[in-house]
């Protein structure tokens, strides 16, 4: 057993088609093929179900494929910690965020660059569901995601920011020249908003549950871009995260009022997984977030409680 073996093993679970996961690797396809047959005759279990085109892994391969993620995970952890302690951290930092999250990234990322000019980042926009299964199969450093709202599992947290609540409407219409807006009242505008699955979408929904109301949204996104382009156009109004504000400000004709009644919360924080010792690159990402120059920038991205329009003065 080698590790060449493990890596096109996790290769093939990632691309689910053995010609991608030999592209990936930049091996041909019976090479990789071959490999995986060897590990499974040294470890005398079916790996992969076989059929004429590559259908997923058996049980036994299931189990396999953690073992093989964990060993090549503390393999590269290894060469990335011995490197470091002759010259500066390099390699790939890849961060998952769910979209509401977004707007913040660019203070840890460019915080991190800073310290760490060496390494490549990648930040993902994805759902916490995905943080979490990403994390397990370590496939990400670390996570930007609610702390506080759904479980988490086996890993450690580090409390970043809160996350408020703001309706974006229109200036002009029935709510645009209001000082805040409650959540019933939110609940009755042409709403566009996140799909279900997304954890900012589902905190919503238990807000509009809790106080009774039950809003119909016309239009539903997985992209917080693509939210905000509805509400550009003048005739949606939407629920978005304060920091949407910050970024991206207001634009003319638009009013960001905050939500009240109730008036919630959510943590956002970091996440990494709970190994120990923790992998370079999640300790490097750690340290920036526990940092107070971090932590200052993230205190002034918060939005006031004062509504805000973008009409022109």
């Amino acid at each position: 057993m080698d590790l060449r073996q493990l890596r096109y093993l996790s290769a093939l679970a990632r691309e689910r088609h053995f010609a991608r996961a030999a592209e990936s690797c930049h091996v041909s396809q019976p090479t990789l093929s071959a490999r995986i047959r060897q590990l499974e005759d040294e470890l005398g279990v079916a790996i992969v179900r076989r059929g004429q085109r590559y259908e997923g892994l058996t049980p036994e391969g299931e189990r396999v494929l953690a073992w093989a993620r964990r060993i090549i995970s503390d393999c590269d952890a290894l060469i990335q910690e011995a490197s470091a302690q002759v010259a500066e951290l390099t390699g790939t930092l890849s961060i998952g965020v769910i979209p509401s999250a977004l707007p913040v990234v660019p203070l840890i990322t460019r915080t991190f660059r800073a310290r760490y000019p060496g390494v490549f980042v990648q930040a993902l926009s994805i759902s916490s569901i995905e943080i979490q299964r990403r994390l397990d199969d370590y496939s990400i450093d670390g996570g930007i995601t609610y702390l506080d709202n759904e479980p988490l599992h086996h890993v450690r947290r580090l409390p970043l920011y809160r996350e408020g609540y703001v309706l974006f409407t229109p200036a002009d219409g029935p709510l645009g020249e209001r000082a805040a807006v409650t959540w019933t009242e939110a609940a009755e505008m042409p709403l566009c908003l996140l799909t279900p699955e997304m954890q900012n979408r589902r905190i919503i929904d238990e807000i509009f549950q809790g106080i009774g109301a039950t809003p119909t949204p016309e239009i539903e996104t997985n992209s917080m871009i693509t939210l905000y382009a509805h509400v550009r156009s003048g005739h949606w109004s939407s629920v978005m995260p304060q920091a949407m504000v910050d970024v991206f400000g207001v634009p003319e004709g638009l009013s960001a009022l905050p939500l009240v009644e109730p008036d919630l919360r959510h943590d956002i924080g970091l996440v990494i997984s709970d190994r120990d010792p923790p992998t370079p690159m999640a300790r490097a990402l750690l340290s920036i977030c526990e940092s107070e120059h971090l932590r200052d920038g993230l205190g002034a991205a918060r939005l006031d409680r004062q509504g805000l329009s973008g009409n022109p003065q």
